[in-house]
């Protein structure tokens, strides 16, 4: 089979679409030819049968010269599937065309929210694939819930030794993101006199610097300066590292949220703190917290910080054999290579 995949960035390097270089790499192992066209693309390290096309937004902004590209794409390379990763713009704009040449066209789309545009996106797909049962896409006809694709070979615990009592957050320092609630749960536990350090690895969305600076003064105004530090985002591929000297990873997301930071924690052997209900076939209940409710998640992680050592890595086995038999790369693309061909 020859695959044509549209993504937001082709960039190993890149903090929240670096993943997606290794899916490419893992589809590309499984069939003859893939074409990657990217609005943004910059490092990558692809198999021979792998071209990657941009449609040049590292050259700068011009939706002229973006979607002139996209045609002049999609009408010359050679291909029989289309796989489009979140933009619904994409199948909008080549579903005739596809349609006219009887390619299978599928979508992947997994954000809980979605307007008329990605109704129609749908309704023009073959497939549409989520990793959450509260995806905008789930429930309909098209829908097919596929694994989240977690790379277990580069996830997976090292022997770095963990950071006594430590807890990471590692994501946007945006407000959708409720960083502000693990702070306040930090008050708490310093309240109850309760050993722990925070490592937070990412910065803020362009337009949300104003969030990360009013976490920063909240970490002063509580007294917290010793205990949080704030870091830069980092790589897809450093964060195992990150995930493995850590014993606590954290996630406030709303619930329908399935982050896939969460998986590759778990992946890492740490034990997951969270609040989206998405993750309660994956997560014991003593580690899901109410929403929004600082109180609770502060007796979470207490309670996950009082573990012992032996129940600590037994947790920690326990979700990693979770993520190997359910949210595994391997088993996203052979799910996917199957639907497709």
């Amino acid at each position: 089979m020859k695959l044509l995949i549209f993504t937001q960035k082709v960039n190993r390097s890149d903090p929240i679409l670096g993943f997606f270089h290794n899916w490419i790499e893992k589809i590309a192992s499984s069939v003859e030819q893939v074409n990657v066209i990217c609005l943004e693309k910059g490092e990558y390290d692809l198999p021979s049968n792998v071209q990657v096309f941009s449609l040049g937004k590292e050259d700068g902004k011009s939706k002229l010269k973006y979607i002139w590209r996209f045609y002049k794409y999609i009408l010359s390379l050679d291909y029989d599937s289309v796989f489009v990763h979140m933009n619904q713009e994409y199948v909008l704009l080549g579903s005739l065309f596809w349609k006219l040449k009887n390619k299978k066209i599928s979508m992947w789309y997994n954000h809980t929210s979605g307007t008329f545009l990605t109704k129609l996106a749908m309704f023009l797909c073959h497939f549409v694939f989520h990793t959450s049962p509260y995806a905008f896409t789930a429930n309909s006809k098209r829908s097919i819930r596929m694994s989240a694709g977690i790379d277990t070979s580069l996830f997976t615990s090292n022997s770095t030794e963990k950071i006594n009592n430590s807890i990471l957050y590692l994501g946007r320092l945006d407000r959708i993101k409720k960083v502000h609630l693990l702070i306040e749960a930090l008050k708490i536990l310093k309240n109850r006199n309760i050993d722990f350090v925070l490592d937070m690895y990412g910065r803020s969305s362009p337009g949300s610097e104003s969030y990360e600076e009013e976490l920063k003064s909240m970490v002063r105004d509580y007294e917290l300066e010793n205990l949080i530090t704030f870091k830069n985002s980092v790589s897809n591929f450093e964060t195992p590292d990150i995930f493995s000297r850590h014993t606590i990873f954290v996630n406030m997301t709303a619930k329908g949220n399935y982050d896939k930071t969460v998986l590759e924690s778990m992946a890492c052997q740490s034990t997951a703190v969270v609040s989206s209900s998405a993750f309660a076939e994956a997560i014991d209940p003593r580690f899901i917290f109410e929403e929004d409710n600082a109180e609770d998640f502060a007796d979470k992680l207490e309670y996950a910080l009082k573990l012992s050592d032996d129940e600590k890595n037994s947790v920690g086995l326990s979700n990693r054999s979770y993520v190997i038999e359910n949210e595994s790369l391997e088993i996203l693309v052979s799910k996917l290579i199957s639907i497709l061909e």
